[in-house]
């Protein structure tokens, strides 16, 4: 049968003026079904995703949707949650629905209001997307664990720092032509390579440039099936693969150094789509850590163990690169408010295949992959993106 995107919306990302998950999903619902050109009465399902595990004392967010749009009322809504990968894992859940025949339109929503509670608590809040009993006393929270990696790759394959500082650099220079993105300003290599009063050390060789930003926003899509997109919709952005591979959570069950779930995840959205790497125009992959893009290079097939740093080195990732990664400026630039994160990234994918980017906009945007993950490659979500129409 297939699916695809018809219709997107997305709030700006960063400190939003918006009390609550609740404002930030009415910002989108609304200007998500007028972009699909789609009735409220139209929509056969809601799916939500929210991480919020301490970030708001209102909870059940799938509610939320019809208060911002009453039409909505009796259409069955669902929320989702699946760490870091909570906003694929609601696409996931809308594309199943579709795909068993239970409904042919549905409306994702992602969302986190993140910045309404102090640091030190988002930190703990986040260390839930990783196995507590063993990694819960890790210096620096959730950015500790990524530390670790980053130290256990230094340690096996050499100090990356210079490429991690060039990853930080190209994805907030690619930013900067993003409207929505929280961080709007090129810092170049040398502030993102540098150890400073602005730039500290946070956790491990990773500097605060290193690590993405807490960010409140929502993102949200309309999905069809295959048949009502192309008689009816204003657009279609088919999804030529979508697959999820999951890992063990503990850190001490495998290895640290490379990310198996999400190759495992790559190949499999290779061989459902029938391309390879080289067909790909651009990538919008979780960088939630300059160290997890790096290893992710690895994982989508762009480099050997140990040689992620000569995507980034030898230029292959910048914008006029072989492979474009992150021109929406990423979760470094972009912002990372947990649950709207995998709608947006493919929100910003289809906006490239759809040729409405905007300063974006990379030339000759055929075909998109996205990856977005939930804890440290634990959850694994790839997709392969193409415009129909």
């Amino acid at each position: 049968m297939g699916s695809c995107i018809t219709g997107w919306a997305h709030t700006v990302f960063g400190k939003s003026d918006a009390d609550s998950a609740e404002a930030l999903i009415a910002e989108v619902v609304k200007d998500c079904l007028v972009h699909a050109q789609t009735d409220a009465s139209e929509i056969d399902a809601i799916f939500v995703g929210a991480f919020n595990n301490g970030f708001s004392k209102q909870d059940f967010q799938a509610s939320l949707v019809a208060l911002a749009e009453p039409a909505l009322r009796f259409t069955p809504a669902t929320r989702v949650e699946n760490a870091c990968a909570t906003g694929s894992a609601a696409l996931h859940a809308g594309l199943r629905q579709i795909e068993s025949g239970r409904a042919r339109r549905v409306l994702v929503v992602g969302v986190e209001k993140m910045t309404a509670t102090p640091t030190p608590e988002v930190g703990d809040i986040l260390l839930g997307a990783s196995y507590r009993r063993e990694e819960a006393g890790i210096d620096g929270g959730f950015a500790g664990v990524f530390g670790n990696i980053a130290q256990a790759y230094f340690q096996e394959y050499g100090d990356c720092r210079e490429s991690l500082a060039r990853i930080s650099a190209k994805n907030h220079e690619n930013g900067v032509r993003n409207p929505y993105a929280h961080m709007r300003k090129d810092f170049g290599f040398e502030f993102c390579n540098t150890v400073s009063e602005k730039n500290p050390v946070v956790a491990g060789p990773l500097r605060r440039t290193d690590c993405s930003l807490i960010s409140d926003g929502a993102a949200a899509v309309v999905l069809c099936d295959l048949d009502v997109a192309l008689a009816s919709a204003p657009r279609a952005i088919y999804f030529r693969a979508a697959e999820h591979v999951n890992d063990f959570l503990p850190l001490s069950r495998r290895s640290r150094t490379s990310f198996q779930g999400a190759a495992q995840a790559w190949t499999k959205a290779y061989e459902t789509a029938g391309i390879s790497i080289d067909d790909l125009s651009f990538v919008e992959t979780h960088d939630c850590f300059t160290i997890a893009e790096l290893m992710e290079y690895e994982a989508m097939g762009l480099a050997a163990a140990g040689q992620g740093h000569r995507v980034i080195d030898e230029g292959v990732s910048t914008r006029t690169g072989r492979l474009p990664v992150n021109p929406s400026g990423g979760l470094k630039s972009k912002g990372h408010p947990i649950g709207a994160t995998g709608v947006s990234q493919h929100v910003m994918a289809a906006m490239q295949l759809a040729g409405v980017a905007g300063d974006m906009q990379l030339d000759d945007a055929r075909l998109a992959g996205v990856f977005n993950m939930g804890g440290a490659a634990v959850a694994n979500y790839v997709s392969v993106l193409e415009r129909l129409k």
